[in-house]
C-alpha cells in the first residue's frame, strides 16, 4: 500500500473539521493509500491538547516524522489550506516527497 500523509483543516470549526477528515481518511484508504492523519490521532482525548503550544508541536513534530516513508502527502482543500497545511506542504516539497491535492466535492460528495 501507498503511504501517505494526510493534511486537512483541523482548527476553526473543528466539528466539521474531524468529520471531515473522517471522509478524508475513507477516500485514501478506497483509493489503496495507507493514510496517517496526525491530527485527528494526536488531538483525541487524553492524547494531545491543540490549544497548548508545547503540545500542538509535539503533535505536528510526530505527524512530520512520517515524511520519511511517505510516498505522497495528501492535501484535501474543499475547506481550504491553513498555515499548518501550508506549512506541512513546504516541508514534504523541500524532501521531495510529491504532494497531492484532492477534493471530496469534486467527486461529488455532499457537504462532509
Amino acid at each position: 500500500m501507498r503511504r501517505v500523509i494526510l493534511e486537512s483543516p483541523f482548527a476553526g470549526d473543528v466539528e466539521r473539521n474531524i468529520a471531515y477528515a473522517r471522509h478524508c481518511l475513507r477516500d485514501c484508504l478506497e483509493r489503496g493509500a495507507a493514510p496517517i492523519a496526525s491530527h485527528l490521532l494526536f488531538t483525541q482525548p487524553g492524547v494531545l491538547n491543540d490549544d497548548e503550544p508545547a503540545e500542538r508541536a509535539l503533535g505536528i513534530a510526530a505527524g512530520l516524522a512520517w515524511l520519511p516513508v511517505a510516498h505522497a502527502m495528501v492535501v484535501y482543500v474543499d475547506y481550504g489550506e491553513s498555515p499548518g497545511m501550508a506549512a506541512a506542504i513546504e516541508l514534504a516539497e523541500r524532501a521531495g516527497i510529491p504532494v497531492e491535492r484532492r477534493s471530496l466535492w469534486a467527486k461529488g460528495a455532499a457537504d462532509a
